[in-house]
Order: structure tokens, then sequence, then C-alpha cells
């Protein structure tokens, strides 16, 4: 633009020459406006580090930073402060506003025991907090370096244009002065009228808009998947979201709610339901086993307390109460013991603890791992934006593995799996797919590092709290919800259709004032467009993907109401 200026004022055309030195200063501060309010965008949303936190030392409260906290420290978080540092609730009940971590407008309760994410809101409690993890390890300080890293992991599109610039303006500048040049030299033409379309055709021929657009683009997508509480670590693996091909989920935590409930309860002739799960769950009161916590949380009495407590690998758990023995356990342990008139329970898809008292059997209870509420509509989601490649992968045994696929309707399921089986099978679909597009693996970030690893985009779901996860992902969904799966894959493809509507827009625009440029008809006015006015218009369609909206939801008053029904309730007869 300096040269084109000098070049103008050269001949005369002053008036040129301030429109060309004007509009490109206007343009310069459009930019400069564009790409602040993108950074806006995400810093506003994620930047929600408290100034202070209340620490509580020696029975009395001092405000310190939040970067002097150690683990084990004890912090009180009151009603509309945010919390510092990840942590567990000591005491207190509160809801919190989550909705800046995951983009969930519902307040989320926490009790004793609840673990809590900094940048979270108290609003209507105080909460006693031990500290968990330093500043410095935090969920807030993790998100804000994800996404001040994002910028630096750039598509195969940015780094084209970046080379391409490098080497297409040197060539412009050659090109303007051979224009310039040759004409006069060799023609016998006028030198000012060449000269004039010259400083034209440089003006056109700026790159500005391909330069500006296509990083911003990405920028505002990056921007817009966080809004949505959707992390991802840069425009490079936003790009293969848009190509995804095939989508594999993991199942327990990911598709299911990885935790168990009873599901049924088959008492023995004469013997209520009520009387099974107590007995169980007294015999499995000091167990650590998530199914024997699920058959204790199913018991809404007081727990009394047992004795000569027998932990029996592979089989269960044997304990003494009120001079009675207690049997818990599976077929094998009935078996061993002797016990007589076991039904068993055919094509189970959950687990089956069976219950005795003095060798008498008394019943059995299934214990299952719940289907999450919005996993079907997310199965259905991804089907409706054109990917029905999609697979489930379980360790789980067959009849339960191919039990949640059917309810889900997942076409492929893989069942009775290693974890390194799994790496072999996304290998083996990523193969099969070929140069097609990507393959993306979803899982909830606890056991499946080697396999988010191996996938062509890794997505940890809900999975802020793990530190192996969120470095192996390469996408981290803060929502513990399948559904932002697809969320994630229309921002990405919004974000392409964007990237190529400025690149085609640019490119012809410019081509058709670079041909009325040559032959004489554009003025410097024109040219001034062509090159300021396309990139400001290509920065405005860039914006708008920080415009996207999370789609409305249906929120749900009780999360896990659709599964809630399935659960059996103990003081049925």
């Amino acid at each position: 633009m300096s040269v084109a200026t000098v070049g103008a004022l050269a001949i005369g055309q002053f008036s040129e020459a301030i429109a060309v030195m004007l509009f490109y200063r206007v343009g310069e501060i459009f930019e400069d406006l564009a790409i602040e309010n993108s950074k806006k965008s995400i810093t506003n949303l994620l930047d929600i580090r408290p100034e202070y936190a209340n620490l509580e030392l020696n029975g009395k409260l001092q405000q310190v930073k939040p970067e002097l906290l150690n683990k084990g420290d004890i912090i009180i978080v009151n009603p509309g402060e945010k919390i510092a540092v990840d942590g567990v609730v000591e005491s207190g009940e509160a809801y919190l506003n989550t909705a800046a971590l995951t983009g969930e407008t519902k307040p989320l309760l926490v009790t004793k025991d609840s673990q809590v994410l900094s940048g979270m809101i108290v609003e209507n409690s105080a909460l006693r907090i031990r500290v968990s993890k330093e500043y410095k390890d935090s969920t807030v300080v993790k998100i804000l370096e994800l996404v001040q890293n994002a910028s630096e992991k750039k598509t195969k599109t940015e780094n084209f244009i970046t080379k391409f610039s490098q080497i297409y303006t040197p060539v412009i500048v050659i090109s303007a002065i051979m224009l310039a040049s040759i004409p006069p030299l060799f023609l016998g033409q006028e030198f000012q009228v060449w000269l004039y379309r010259a400083l034209i055709f440089l003006v056109i021929s700026c790159p500005c808009a391909l330069v500006i657009s296509i990083p911003l683009s990405y920028f505002g997508g990056i921007g817009a998947s966080s809004r949505a509480g959707i992390l991802v670590k840069g425009s490079n693996y936003l790009e293969a979201l848009s190509q995804a091909k095939a989508v594999i989920f993991d199942k327990t935590g990911t598709l299911t709610r990885g935790e168990f409930f009873v599901t049924q309860i088959i008492p023995a002739n004469g013997v209520s339901k009520k009387e099974i799960v107590k007995l169980a769950a007294i015999a499995e009161s000091s167990s650590p086993h998530p199914i024997a916590r699920s058959i204790v949380k199913n018991y809404p009495g007081n727990i009394a307390r047992v004795s000569n407590v027998e932990e029996l690998v592979g089989l269960g758990v044997r304990a003494e109460y009120q001079g009675d023995t207690i049997s818990v356990g599976n077929m094998k342990l009935m078996n061993k013991l002797h016990i007589d008139g076991v039904s068993t329970i055919e094509d189970t898809t959950g687990t089956v603890v069976y219950v005795a008292l003095n060798n008498e059997y008394f019943g059995a209870i299934e214990v299952s791992d719940m289907i999450k509420t919005d996993a079907k509509v997310a199965i259905q989601g991804l089907k409706n934006v054109g990917i029905d490649n999609v697979t489930m992968l379980t360790g789980d045994k067959k009849i339960v593995g191919e039990s949640v696929a059917e309810k889900l309707a997942i076409p492929n399921v893989k069942t009775e799996l290693l974890p390194q089986d799994k790496v072999t099978e996304v290998e083996k679909i990523k193969s099969e797919i070929g140069d097609k597009g990507k393959v993306i693996f979803v899982g909830d970030g606890l056991n499946d590092t080697p396999v988010l690893a191996s996938a062509d985009v890794g997505v940890a779901m809900g999975a802020l709290g793990s530190d192996a996860a969120v470095e192996v992902a390469d996408v981290v969904l803060m929502k513990d919800n399948p559904t932002a799966v697809t969320k994630a894959i229309k921002i990405a493809r919004k974000t392409k259709v964007i990237v190529w509507e400025n690149i085609i827009f640019a490119l012809v625009v410019k081509a058709i004032f670079l041909l009325i440029g040559a032959l004489g008809i554009a003025t410097m006015w024109e040219a001034v467009f062509a090159d300021v006015g396309v990139t400001f218009i290509a920065i405005l369609n860039a914006l708008r993907l920080l415009k996207i909206k999370e789609e409305n939801e249906k929120i749900n008053k009780y999360p896990h109401s659709k599964t809630e029904k399935y659960k059996v309730e103990v003081n049925e007869a």
C-alpha cells in the first residue's frame, strides 16, 4: 500500500493517494477491532479467575491470592463468589453456577464430599472446601492454557496461505514493476497510464483478505466451541472434526453413566424385596466395590454394624450380623456354600448378586449401569449430520454391550475388549475410512488415554478433572453430555464453510477487478474496494462464527429422570 500511495502521489493523483491511505487505515482499524473482538469473546467467557480466596487459618478467615493456596488448605466460598481452586466440599450444601465452564444453564447441586472445580460460582449458600489442587493445576488455568495455545496449531489451509503470501507478495511487486515498465519501454506506450494501471494492479492484488480472514475464521470457530463448552486444542483439530466420517464411543462413562443401580429384585418365596436389600446392604456396607456401593445406596434405612466381614475374592462377601451369617455374591459363591433353591436370572444385561442367610437362599439382586438420558439423542444427532458409521467399544460381556447398542440404535459394537484391543479396533476403522475422512474417538478419559491418542481426533468427555485426559485429548467436552460431539462437528463444518466462502469471494472479486483494471476501466477507487472492502466483508463474515449460539435445549428439572424409572424401590412388598 505504501508503494501504491507513493506512486499515486508521483503521478499527481493526490485524491486517490489519500483515499488509498485513508481506506487502508480504516481497514486496519476494522481488522484490529475484529481480532480484538474475537479474542475478547473467548477471554470474557473463560477469564473467570477469582481475585482472592477466603483461607481458613487458625479459626480465622484471611483473604489471600489463589496462587498461595496449598493442597489440604480449607477455604470458605460465600454466595456470589467464585471457587478459587479445585477441591472437595467439607461441609455445606449449595447450588453452583457452572455456565462459564460447561455452558450448562442448570445449577449444579453439591453436598459434602462433592468435587468442585475452580471458576464455578456459589449461588445460595456458603461452602467449606478442602483444596485438592494448587492454583497452577486448577481447571481454570488448564482451560486458559488450552485456548491460548490453540492458535499455535494451524490447519493445512492456514499454513498454505502463510507460505503462499511469502511467495505471492514479491511476485506481485515484480509483476507490477513489469506492468509499469514493459509497455512504455518496448511498446511505446505512455508511462503515466501504465504506472497508474500497475498501481491499481498492486492494490487489488494485496492478499490481506485471505491472510487475515482465514485465521480469524478458525479463531472464531474455536471461540464458538468454547462458548458451547467444547475446548478445541487447535484449528487443525477443528478442521479434522469437519471431515469426520466415523465416530467411535467408549461405553462406560460415555454413553452410560458409569455408576450402578439396582434394576431388579427377585425374592425367594416368603421374602420381601426390602428384606433382601437390607441383608445385602448390611453385608456390603464396608466394601468399596461399585456394585456394593450401589446396593448400600439403594437401601433407605440405617445400616447396622456387622462383624467378621470376610471378602471372598472373585466370589463375594460373608458377614456376621446378630448371630446370623449373611452371604452375598455370585453363583460360584452359592455353589461353594451348597445353597439350594437358587434362581438363576437368564439373559441378564446386568450383574446378578445372590443373597443367602445362614445358607438359606433369600433372593437375587440385579445391578446395572444406566444409559445416559441424552445418549440416544447423540447417536441420532450424528446420523442427522450424515455420520452413519458409529461404533461402540466396551470391555463388557457381549450380551451387555449388544443390549446397550440395540437401545441406542448403534449399528456396530465390539465387546469384551482389553484397552489394547480398543486401539486395534480404532486403527482398523481408520484404515477402512482411509482418505475419505477422519475418525473420532469419544471417551470419558479415565482409561482411554491410548485410544484417545490413536484416533484422528481424540475427544475426552466431562474430563476436566482428569489431567491425563486433558493432556492427551485433542478436544475436551466440559459437559458430561454426548450430544456435544454433534455440536462440535456442526461448529467445525460451519467454520469450514465460512473459510471457503471467504476464499472464493476474495479470489472472484479480485479476479474481476484485475481484469477491468488491466483493461483500463477500473480506477484506484475500485482498487481500494477490491482490497479494503473485500477484506472488511471477509472479516465480518468470519465474525459470524462468534455469534453461533447453543441450540435451545430442554432443561429437565431432574437430569436423570429418564433413568430413575428403571431403579427399583426397596419399600415394595
